[in-house]
């Protein structure tokens, strides 16, 4: 992997522009600072890596803005050796941020191309996520119940299988809403069958779709 002392000096950059925008959690800045996010774009972009925008992976998706990956990760509140599930790898940029931040991270991707893609990526750089060829809407109840659950897209309502998988007194993290924009929530587990819903701003994300591909 190459990472040079440019790449390092942009992200230090990209870091500071997220302190400006409201992230404070440091454990959430400093594994952003660390994850190389030029080694997961191809390489016509990687002029752009280190730029708060998303771009294009391929079979529709993007990999996402670093601030929304900084404000979904400082809302799950990760703590390190906490098991995480992530609905949506995508590229696979957020499951490595959730890495560096000390996560056992769960991820799983619907589409076979992505998967296919994101299992040797991760093989090749070492990252220990775990990853499923799943519908994400099924979530991953084999290794439940986890500590953390955080959806990279968006769902016209938190599905309740998902819900099910949380601990109590976990949370999930999620982009609500139909059409062009969304409500990121956070859902608090207090009880089986009790949950307390914050909000948290608008965003847009691409649809979350069911099934596998």
């Amino acid at each position: 992997m190459i990472d040079t002392y440019r790449h390092q000096g942009l992200r230090k950059l990209l870091v500071n522009g997220l302190k400006d925008r409201g992230i404070s959690d440091e454990n959430v800045l400093k594994a952003i600072g660390n994850v190389p996010r030029h080694i997961f774009m191809d390489s016509s972009f990687l002029e752009f890596a280190y730029q708060d925008k998303a771009f294009p992976i391929g079979s529709g998706q993007t990999i996402s803005q670093p601030y929304t990956v900084a404000f979904q990760s400082e809302l799950l509140q990760v703590e390190k050796g906490m098991k995480v599930l992530e609905v949506g790898t995508g590229s696979g940029y957020q499951a490595s941020v959730l890495l560096e931040m000390g996560a056992k991270v769960f991820t799983v991707e619907r589409q076979i191309n992505l998967f296919k893609s994101v299992s040797k990526f991760f093989n090749k750089y070492g990252f220990k996520a775990k990853v499923f060829n799943r519908d994400g809407y099924k979530g991953l109840p084999t290794f439940a119940p986890f500590d953390r659950i955080i959806i990279t897209a968006a769902v016209p309502k938190i599905p309740d299988e998902l819900k099910m998988q949380l601990k109590v007194g976990g949370n999930l993290v999620a982009p609500v809403g139909k059409g062009g924009h969304q409500t990121m929530v956070r859902l608090i587990k207090i009880s089986e069958t009790e949950f307390d819903e914050e909000y948290h701003g608008g965003f847009v994300f691409v649809p979350m779709l069911p099934g596998i591909e």
